[in-house]
């Protein structure tokens, strides 16, 4: 029974690793051996390295967020508090509990006979007790400084290192001697840190904020891990770097336009959205598909010539490109929405936290039923209520190769 798991253990991770489906005709990984220059080749155990430097990442952000990030956030005028509290009440809360966080009217009647409240305070109850599992606006400024910051300083850094690069003036380059390509230095941590933070954000989606599109979120970090991990082991890292500048090149825009929201700068909030947006259009539909689609299917053909994980790489890139579309449309609904109107209204695709719409249109700015409260989290800018935002990283890639 041992020998014949083992043997079938043995024949799929054959499968697994096969140099057929991996490399080019003629091509082994033994060819791959050499030292080349700094890191050598690309080897799969490379990628081992992640994860300890994932977790560094990880106990960087929580540094940042609590030295950095939280000061700069009080001194813009963000309070550190958390929303008005529901008076306790036990029925009230069996309801909310397991019943429904949004009572009809003929409910709302029911417990009001059964309490002798007025209906309107129990709306206002179920209300502030949908607030408290609100995120504070000191948290979701938080977590976008960090992303704005991680995003702004990868994206100099691979300006940087690709300034300096062959490939990035000529993508041919991309695959001359391919596979044969040896791994610099530069290259090498541009690649493993972009790949620790995915992974970093991997850990942290069960610590943060949750966001209706948990799921969604989830499957993206996992398929941008996967991406940029399939690309260093087939050695496509060059064209891998300029996937991951490219889209890197809009991140940040769109975590400093999150930025001036929460800190209640309208003007400088919508004038970076529509900044995003022009980017992310340029890059995702014109960039893209004219530069980096080209030589992965016309230029790599020519040169290389196709092979298994040839297709498997082009066929991600395409989808790739679907999605670019489909949120180009939505992006642009949005920043058209901010010029008519002169402010950024409801996103399509649905960054909401876990809090009903409701709240952020209604009367976030009241303590209980109705009375003023000054609570920096639960109030909501004048301009943007009801307003949802693109999650940071808006393409399946990964935002990367």
């Amino acid at each position: 029974m041992a020998t014949a798991v083992a043997g079938a253990l043995g024949l799929l991770w054959g499968w697994l690793w096969s140099e057929r489906f991996w490399l080019p005709q003629n091509v082994s990984w033994a060819d791959l051996e050499g030292p080349g220059d700094g890191y050598g080749y690309p080897r799969a155990r490379h990628i081992l390295s992640v994860f300890p430097l994932a977790a560094g990442v990880f106990s960087v952000r929580l540094l940042f967020e609590r030295f950095i990030a939280k000061p700069c956030a009080l001194h813009v005028g963000i309070q550190d508090s958390g929303p008005y509290q529901a008076q306790p009440n036990a029925i009230l809360e069996k309801v909310f509990i397991s019943v429904t966080k949004y009572p009809d009217e003929k409910r709302l009647e029911g417990l009001s006979k059964q309490l002798d409240w007025d209906v309107r305070k129990i709306q206002c109850w179920f209300r502030h007790r949908r607030n408290q599992d609100k995120p504070p606006t000191l948290t979701k400024f938080c977590e976008s400084m960090w992303r704005f910051t991680f995003y702004l300083c990868i994206f100099c850094y691979g300006v940087r290192f690709l300034w300096s690069s062959p490939w990035f003036w000529d993508t041919r380059q991309c695959w001359h001697s391919y596979p044969y390509q040896p791994l610099t230095n530069g290259l090498y941590y541009y690649y493993i840190m972009e790949l620790a933070f995915y992974w970093s954000l991997m850990f942290s989606q069960f610590t943060d904020i949750k966001r209706k599109d948990f799921l969604i979120m989830f499957v993206h970090h996992l398929a941008t891990i996967g991406l940029i991990t399939f690309s260093y082991i087939n050695n496509m890292v060059r064209v891998g770097t300029l996937v991951m500048c490219l889209h890197d090149a809009s991140d940040f825009l769109l975590e400093a336009a999150k930025l001036a929201n929460y800190a209640k700068y309208q003007r400088l909030c919508d004038t970076l959205f529509v900044i995003f947006s022009a980017i992310f259009v340029v890059t995702r539909l014109g960039i893209y598909p004219f530069w980096i689609l080209n030589t992965t299917l016309f230029e790599s053909w020519e040169m290389i010539g196709p092979y298994p994980s040839w297709w498997l790489f082009n066929g991600l890139l395409l989808i790739l490109q679907v999605l670019h579309v489909i949120w180009s449309y939505l992006i642009a609904r949005i920043a058209f929405k901010a010029l008519i109107r002169g402010k950024v209204s409801k996103d399509d695709r649905s960054d909401v936290e876990s809090s009903s719409e409701e709240e952020d249109m209604t009367s976030n700015t009241k303590g209980p039923c109705g009375r003023s409260s000054s609570n920096g989290a639960g109030r909501v800018n004048g301009h943007m209520g009801g307003s949802y935002w693109l999650k940071s990283k808006v393409v399946g890639m990964g935002t990367s190769a």
